[in-house]
């Protein structure tokens, strides 16, 4: 534990490409990956987007009363626990891993034990816990910089760079066409102006961030992502640092490519086809009201032309 813990928290809204990146940067030798998505939020987290946005996707909060122990038990990380103590409950229950949930939170105890009880504390404590306690990590020895993911959690990025000196905020930005093209396979998907709600609050965060914090806060399109995932990705990593790897090329879990990115998403075959082909599964209807509802958001990001004025019209 030390005062240079240096975390990435990658962001992206739902099916925008926060887990196809996340996978990309697995077995870097340089990174020790999350392997699910890090949802370090609490129950605490009462403020005005506690009702669009799901509590395990914030930046924590804990309760100004109470001892490591408790805020262990606290941070929802809903993905990593199903997995290690009910594994066959687990959508990712085929694939092999080793953490035990009591061994991790005796080193998350460890690493607190006569350390002020702070939030940047605690979160260093759970992604170091987590590195430590990950048995069969197919780690290279040479990791020095955290990645987690957290869906939407740009919304938090003031706290997060502010709070920790050496973190940075990674921000994924997919069309919202495609984006919302795989939210309609999921099994209960979200109404388009729910999900396009949520999608233009997650793109104006970014901007208005990385405006803030040009340093610290990113932001990244996944269609030049997927299109060259080691240039892209390569050239960011070297802004902080970190030096490229041919590992950038495929997605992996724990170092083992992947043929597709399920079950970490709804995103498959993350490829300029298949994000085109997703996009022109809508109706015409669909096409049109996304237009307007994402509005001048598309202009700054480059999507004005993505399908054309109108689905109709194409």
């Amino acid at each position: 534990m030390s005062n240079s813990f240096r975390l990435i928290m990658i962001s992206a809204m739902y099916e925008n490409g926060g887990n196809t990146t996340q996978r990309l940067l697995d077995g870097h030798p340089e990174l020790f990956v999350y392997p699910f998505e890090s949802q370090v939020g609490t129950k605490y987290v009462v403020d005005h987007f506690s009702s669009l946005f799901p509590l395990k996707y914030r930046w924590p909060v804990f309760p100004l009363a109470g001892e490591p122990a408790a805020d262990y038990e606290t941070i929802i990380d809903e993905e990593c626990k199903v997995r290690i103590k009910t594994p066959r409950a687990s959508k990712f229950r085929d694939y092999p891993m080793e953490m035990s949930d009591r061994d991790r939170k005796q080193v998350f105890l460890r690493m607190m034990a006569g350390r002020q009880r702070t939030r940047p504390a605690l979160v260093e404590a759970f992604f170091r816990s987590s590195a430590e306690a990950w048995r069969d990590h197919a780690g290279s020895g040479r990791e020095h910089t955290y990645v987690g993911y957290s869906p939407i959690i740009v919304v938090d990025a003031d706290q997060i760079v502010t709070e920790l000196p050496e973190a940075h905020v990674l921000h994924v930005v997919r069309n919202p066409w495609s984006a919302y093209g795989d939210t309609k396979k999921r099994p209960v998907p979200l109404s388009l102006s729910h999900y396009l709600t949520g999608w233009c609050i997650n793109q104006m965060a970014a901007l208005t961030y990385s405006a803030m914090f040009p340093d610290r806060v990113h932001v990244l399109r996944f269609e030049d992502i997927v299109a060259d995932p080691v240039r892209i990705l390569g050239r960011w990593l070297a802004q902080l640092g970190i030096g490229s790897s041919p590992t950038l090329s495929q997605p992996s879990w724990n170092g083992t490519p992947l043929a597709e990115v399920y079950p970490w998403g709804t995103v498959r075959i993350p490829t300029p086809e298949a994000n085109r082909a997703t996009a022109e599964e809508l109706t015409a209807g669909e096409v049109d009201e996304i237009r307007v509802r994402a509005g001048v958001l598309l202009e700054r990001f480059g999507y004005t032309d993505f399908l054309g004025q109108t689905r109709s019209a194409a």
